[in-house]
């Protein structure tokens, strides 16, 4: 699967993941439109290898979750203000109110649960598959999720949500 146009197809293709998963991590809409565009970039710039489109799918996330990453280290994301993040975010991707809601909680939480929350529960990724896309083992991506889900489940019920079994 190697010409000039896996950058292309990539991002007909998996766009709207990458900017989703940018997104459910930055909280930024804009910063993930930077985000998408420079996972993309990378991949026209340095065109990789991939088996098939599963494990194209894979490095786009790995790559965006790091770009995320690197984001939240900068100095522009310690700039950033309150009232600049909600007039930045009018406009959502394509998450429902409630998502919405979930998703914000899951913004709070440290990175580390947060990308894992996103992988399983969004994008529908196994443990082993977040593993692989993480560079993580099996255990440690279980315990996250584990820990995730509790953080998350604390945060939700002081918000006022019921929990569902």
């Amino acid at each position: 699967m190697s010409d000039k146009n896996d950058a292309l197809y990539a991002f007909r293709k998996y766009g709207d993941t990458v900017l989703r998963a940018a997104y459910a991590v930055t909280g930024s809409y804009h910063e993930a439109e930077d985000i998408t565009q420079e996972v993309f970039l990378k991949l026209h710039a340095a065109p990789q290898e991939f088996e098939n489109d599963e494990h194209m799918k894979a490095w786009l996330l790995r790559v965006t979750i790091n770009r995320c990453k690197n984001f939240k280290k900068s100095f522009r994301f310690s700039r950033t203000s309150v009232i600049d993040e909600a007039l930045e975010n009018t406009l959502k991707c394509e998450f429902t109110e409630r998502d919405n809601e979930i998703r914000e909680q899951i913004e709070r939480l440290p990175e580390k649960y947060a990308s894992v929350i996103f992988l399983y529960y969004f994008e529908e990724y196994n443990i082993r598959e977040i593993a692989d896309i993480l560079g993580k083992s099996e255990n440690t991506v279980s315990s996250l999720l584990q820990r995730g889900r509790r953080k998350l489940k604390t945060e939700l019920e002081k918000e006022g949500y019921a929990y569902e079994t």
